[in-house]
């Protein structure tokens, strides 16, 4: 039974494109340095900020590696694997295991609407088939599907999947898993408006969109409240409130994306479906980072 705990701001990394959408690996691994500097506590690869649906296989494999290269044990780097196929989420699931990553994050299966008993199945088969952590990523809002309490419970039995990655945006959610979980059980909100009061609820840490451009104050927020300065978390949270509306202000990662190349981070090239920021969306960003006081 794995004891690992992720804890803290970790980062949901975007993967910087070149104007042709090739895969820019000298910004990444620039971005990878600068978020460890700036104090994230670990990394995510490939999860949806990284644009996992609309890489390669070879090109996911290549992100993974290079996060685990270039963060050189400093900090954990948690790799995405997620399908809708299960035995494609396993593939990349060993890959991760295989290239040293950590742990490896799991959205439920998109599209194909599985039961409460195929989500089950889908997370045992991954967990089974590999030895590092599972942590279960539970966002309804994309893939359609919502893993119950219970369903999170019969998991979290097994002694591989050691926690879950929460964008429900619902505040009841962690009270309920704690409740229902015997075991600890790692709680990360994925969404950014909800990290205090995740917190607040008995949760762990926060994997983070807005820690791409504001690593340093993001890990802040969680720094303030691990040392009990809860009014320090929330004066923190308010004061990145408006970046983390403006970067949801269209699909994820595009705002963030857009947010990077103000910054001088990378270029703000996405790959279709995803489009570019129409011009209300570029204004409602760039004046979020002036708000934050991360952009002149």
């Amino acid at each position: 039974m794995s004891d690992t705990r992720f804890t803290g701001s970790i980062t949901a990394l975007i993967t910087p494109m070149n104007h042709d959408g090739s895969l820019d690996f000298e910004s990444f691994e620039k971005l990878v340095g600068w978020q460890i500097e700036e104090g994230t506590s670990a990394l995510c690869a490939m999860g949806t900020t990284g644009e996992s649906p609309t890489l390669s296989h070879t090109e996911h494999h290549a992100v993974v590696e290079r996060a685990i290269k270039v963060s050189a044990g400093r900090v954990p780097v948690i790799a995405g694997a997620g399908s809708n196929s299960t035995s494609e989420a396993i593939d990349l699931a060993k890959h991760a295991e295989k290239a040293g990553a950590s742990a490896v994050l799991v959205v439920t299966p998109y599209y194909n609407k599985p039961t409460q008993e195929g989500l089950y199945r889908h997370f045992m088969a991954i967990a089974d088939a590999i030895t590092i952590p599972v942590i279960l990523y539970n966002i309804p809002g994309r893939s359609v599907v919502d893993i119950s309490v219970d369903t999170t419970a019969r998991l979290a039995k097994h002694g591989n999947i050691i926690g879950v990655k929460d964008a429900t945006a619902n505040l009841l959610r962690p009270l309920q898993v704690r409740r229902a979980v015997s075991k600890h059980f790692n709680q990360l909100s994925g969404e950014d408006g909800t990290a205090v009061a995740f917190l607040a609820a008995g949760g762990d840490g926060c994997i983070s969109v807005t820690a791409n451009v504001a690593p340093a104050l993001c890990a802040a927020v969680q720094t303030a409240w691990q040392r009990g300065q809860a009014s320090e978390a929330i004066a923190l949270q308010d004061r990145l409130l408006p970046l983390h509306d403006a970067l949801f202000c269209e699909s994820n990662p595009a705002p963030v994306k857009y947010a990077a190349s103000l910054l001088g981070l990378a270029g703000e090239t996405t790959r279709l479906p995803l489009a570019p920021l129409s011009d209300v969306s570029r204004a409602k960003v760039r004046q979020a980072l002036v708000d934050t006081g991360l952009l002149n």
